[in-house]
């Protein structure tokens, strides 16, 4: 449930994590949602991208106008959202009153109205729906990260992906296949291989039922990946390393199994290959201009039809509790989304 906030009324509110926010005058009525609250209708109001928001997520007592947005996304760990905005702060005029954007945040998008830094606003394509575009920036900048930055990921090469069925996973197999490349998609069970196989994989391995090191043998004709992408860790991580190609890339894209491997150093060294790191949100703050250039790369393949959001459910706001749940359990494919004014 979410309650407004009066213009004159001063709280002391708790963020999504518990973080406390300054005591603060409000200036336009402000819908405050519970922790859980994930993705859904938000109202953005945008800042010129020199002025910093700190860490309080609701409007400031300053004439700021309103924006309205539509829809966050719960994988997003409270960070994703996509709206309309009603009206912009002083000195941020990127976007006017209308306008459809998505948006990254450091933290905040799990209510129905925030303020949101010029800088991290993107404008939506015709092609995108709300949910979708909710459900774009994490996942999709960070496959595009690892897969072109990271990797280099070339055409006529082959990428393995692990944890297919994923939000990253899926992703990273339409990356895959916009720049050419041969991928691999592994899961978990079949129902989420045949997701995979929707989004353009071109081969399939079930690791619940496969020997992982004998599938990706058999699959690559004993050459092994030149790419692969691991979001998962756990038991998978060291056989995938050892099946991978030589001069192979092995992008650590996260632990999603709950265990972060131990991976002996010889096997790099035996296989010529790279372990590399893959922390989009660290990168996208350090080197902002080639994020930049890497959305606008994003947005041009949604609109070319190469990449399409996988978003598995909606939930009314209501619904919240279950969509947690749903998540835990790992019965989402894809994204799922908050829609708190449905």
């Amino acid at each position: 449930s979410a309650r407004a906030l009066q213009e004159t009324e001063r709280l002391d509110l708790l963020d999504a994590f518990g973080t406390g926010v300054p005591e603060t005058k409000l200036g336009v009525d402000t819908f405050w949602g519970q922790s859980a609250l994930k993705g859904g209708f938000a109202v953005a109001a945008l800042f010129p991208a020199e002025r910093s928001l700190g860490r309080s997520i609701v409007f400031p007592g300053n004439g700021l106008k309103t924006t309205s947005t539509l829809g966050i996304s719960l994988g997003g760990s409270n960070k994703l959202l996509a709206g309309v905005v009603r009206a912009a702060g002083e000195g941020a005029s990127k976007y006017k009153v209308g306008d459809r954007v998505f948006a990254f945040v450091p933290h905040g998008a799990f209510a129905q109205q925030i303020a949101v830094a010029e800088s991290a606003v993107f404008p939506m394509t015709e092609s995108m729906d709300f949910d979708s575009a909710a459900a774009l920036t994490l996942t999709y900048g960070t496959s595009y990260h690892a897969v072109v930055d990271r990797a280099a990921l070339k055409a006529g090469e082959t990428m393995l992906v692990l944890g297919a069925a994923g939000g990253v996973g899926i992703a990273a197999i339409e990356i895959g296949k916009a720049v050419g490349a041969r991928v691999i998609a592994a899961a978990s069970t079949d129902e989420k291989l045949a997701i995979c196989k929707q989004h353009g994989a071109d081969l399939l391995i079930n690791y619940s039922k496969e020997d992982l090191r004998e599938a990706i043998k058999k699959a690559t004709d004993g050459k092994g990946p030149d790419v692969v992408y691991d979001p998962v860790g756990g038991n998978y991580t060291e056989p995938a390393f050892r099946s991978i190609a030589w001069r192979g890339r092995y992008l650590v894209i996260g632990f999603a199994n709950g265990d972060i491997p131990k991976l002996p150093l010889n096997l790099p060294l035996l296989k010529g290959a790279s372990v590399v790191g893959v922390f989009w949100g660290d990168f996208a703050r350090r080197e902002p201009e080639t994020h930049i250039k890497a959305m606008h790369q994003l947005l041009e393949w949604h609109s070319a039809g190469k990449i399409r959001p996988h978003v598995s459910e909606t939930y009314a706001l209501a619904e919240t509790p279950q969509a947690l749940i749903d998540m835990a359990s790992r019965k989402v494919t894809g994204k799922i989304v908050i829609q708190p004014r449905r």
